[in-house]
This record gives C-alpha cells, sequence and structure tokens, in this order.
C-alpha cells in the first residue's frame, strides 16, 4: 500500500441498497458483505473500498468533492439520470478529450466524474 492514497470511503445514505445498486449499475463496483454484515464496495480498479453509512446526512452541500473517472461523461451522465440520480452541472470540457461533470446520487450526494483522454 502506498502512504497518501486514498483506500476507503465512507458514504451516506438513508437506503443501502439502493445506494449500492446505483453505484454498481453505473461504474461496475464489486458489491460484497463484509465479515460484520455490512454492505461495502471495491472500485473497478480494486484500489478503493468502502460502504455505506445510515445515519449521517447526505453531503449535499458540496465542500470536498470526489471525482471518479469514467471514459465517456456523456453516457455516465445519461445512466446517472436513468438510475435515480440528477445532474447538477454537465459535461464541461477541459481541453481535447477531457472533461468533468457533477450529479447527485439517489439520496443526494455530490458526486463529480472525470473524463480524460
Amino acid at each position: 500500500m502506498l502512504t497518501g492514497n486514498i483506500c476507503y470511503l465512507e458514504i451516506p445514505t438513508n437506503d443501502i441498497e439502493t445506494s449500492a445498486n446505483f453505484y454498481s449499475k453505473i461504474f461496475g463496483w464489486k458489491i460484497r458483505v463484509r465479515g460484520d454484515g455490512q454492505r461495502a464496495f471495491d472500485d473497478a480498479t480494486g484500489g478503493v473500498s468502502g460502504t455505506w453509512v445510515l445515519g449521517r446526512p447526505p453531503m449535499c452541500d458540496p465542500g470536498m468533492i470526489v471525482y471518479i473517472s469514467v471514459e465517456n461523461i456523456d453516457t455516465a451522465l445519461e445512466q446517472v439520470s436513468k438510475t435515480g440520480g440528477q445532474v447538477i452541472t454537465p459535461r464541461t470540457s477541459l481541453g481535447p478529450g477531457q472533461a468533468f461533470a457533477t450529479f447527485r446520487d439517489p439520496v443526494g450526494n455530490v458526486i463529480g466524474l472525470y473524463q480524460q483522454p
């Protein structure tokens, strides 16, 4: 493990099943059950894991925003909308093949998307 890398996320939710399905469908996160019975995930790279946490308010007013890499932002935003999320910042170009966007997940967390060439 490298010092300084982001390795674990706790994502607030009021509905673990809805959140697990959303992130699994859009980003291909692998959903699993930990030894303590809690639903957890591993991202598509296997480098970041985490869980959904009940009893915390969603991060509706963004402070720090976590960005998820995607191959195609337009496709990801379409899936976000179809799966219960809401686009906040549409695709914004940063140069040839590079872009970002933000959205709210089904429970209100603000998350970013990043596409690079």
